[in-house]
């Protein structure tokens, strides 16, 4: 049995999850908030359920993750900090340099931060815990899984932007997607479901959550996906614009009197989306609760939210010319019932039946459409952390 941590850093956070591998067995989850910041907080889950809490100073992520390492070996989770022998590491933005998740040497550690443009909210971070466990688990292979590689397999006209081509050329502008990991491992999930060979299947997977994206799968690899440059691209989101005319960007530039780029993207991921057009709040809860109490603006939020799925549904159809099955996964795509109802009721037409209870009260990750729908619907819980720890494993034997 090997034990792998499968860990996201953020720049005042570090979550992580504990496999036994390869029995894909958790074994602990958990999070360290407010790193660096007064009120820092560990909060510990083990196998059993039992959660463990404390408050205490933690100034940057290296403490984190000695005082992590600490706790574990005090809650009796590991014994010894060797019995640890792979980390792996969400990436945001892997860029063009990665197109598959890689053992981590010091050229990727300065290459992840160089990519820190693509990304500047989350690859520094990501970088800081990487360099953390290196230093403290030296022994342990240290791996980067990155958000954008799953998407490195589109075509280029899926990628490439209509802009003048020496900006991909000199800068990298281009398509790059993200939640790559989630939507891996729900598309392989789901062919294991259907039972038929990942590899000869059309998918669309739906990650829908304060952060909400769709990706197209076909024949195995990502074909084409809502998000673009950065994650505030495609759909409707929590706080996050999603798709918007470049020329609006100028025009409330100047009724404002914004004078940088920087803090208009600001304004269109934090105070956009679901938050901005509701006046009420970026969680859908919120949303289809006033919509139902006769809220026109929450209404409008949820008919703009569901059009939008709808829309890069269709479109995804129609490039890989058919369908074999829908997913729906991640925050709302899992827990809401209405939503998956709105959305596939909208795709009727293509011969769509949802089974109502089944929606209503699904089993894990199951079918919630009939059996002689058309297309498949399922609702598949995302696990991101078990994709990771399924890397690690696999290139640490690869490089034995």
């Amino acid at each position: 049995m090997e034990k792998i941590m499968a860990i996201n850093s953020g720049s005042s956070s570090l979550k992580f999850k504990l496999f036994a591998m390869p029995a894909e067995e958790e074994l602990a989850a958990g999070q360290i908030e407010r790193i660096g910041i007064d009120g820092s907080r560990v909060t510990i889950k083990n196998q059993a359920g039992e959660k463990y809490t404390e408050e205490t100073p933690v100034p940057d992520h290296k403490a984190a993750v000695g005082l992590l390492m600490k706790l574990l070996r005090q809650l009796s989770i590991v014994t010894d900090p060797e019995e640890i022998t792979g980390i792996g590491h969400r990436v945001v933005a892997g860029g063009e340099a990665y197109k598959q998740s890689v053992i981590v040497g010091d050229d990727d550690v300065a290459q992840i931060k160089a990519l820190a443009e693509y990304a500047p909210l989350h690859n520094p971070a990501n970088g800081a815990g990487i360099q953390a466990f290196r230093e403290l688990l030296p022994h342990a292979v240290s791996v980067a899984v990155f958000d954008t590689s799953f998407h490195q397999t589109l075509p280029p006209e899926n990628y490439i932007y209509s802009v003048p081509y020496e900006w991909y050329e000199k800068w990298g502008v281009r398509r790059y997607g993200a939640h790559g990991t989630s939507h891996r491992y729900v598309t392989q999930r789901a062919a294991e479901i259907l039972e038929k060979p990942y590899e000869q299947l059309k998918l669309i997977s739906c990650h829908l959550g304060n952060g909400s994206s769709i990706c197209a799968v076909q024949n195995g690899q990502s074909f084409d996906t809502s998000m673009g440059f950065t994650p505030l691209a495609g759909l409707t989101m929590g706080t996050r614009s999603g798709d918007v005319d470049p020329s609006l960007v100028g025009f409330v530039m100047d009724k404002l009197g914004i004078t940088t780029g920087n803090e208009m993207v600001t304004l269109l991921n934090h105070e956009a989306g679901l938050k901005g057009i509701s006046g009420i709040s970026s969680d859908m809860r919120d949303i289809l609760a006033q919509a139902a109490a006769g809220n026109d603006r929450a209404q409008l939020a949820l008919d703009i939210f569901v059009r939008n799925i709808v829309r890069y549904i269709g479109q995804y159809v129609a490039e890989m010319g058919g369908v074999d099955a829908i997913i729906f996964t991640a925050g709302i795509g899992e827990n809401s019932a209405p939503i998956r109802k709105l959305v596939l009721d909208r795709l009727a037409y293509m011969g769509i039946k949802l089974d109502s209870a089944a929606n209503e009260h699904p089993n894990g990750d199951c079918v919630i459409s009939t059996p002689d729908s058309a297309v498949t619907a399922l609702r598949v819980k995302t696990n991101e952390e078990l994709m990771i720890a399924r890397d690690v494993q696999r290139l640490a034997h690869e490089a034995q």
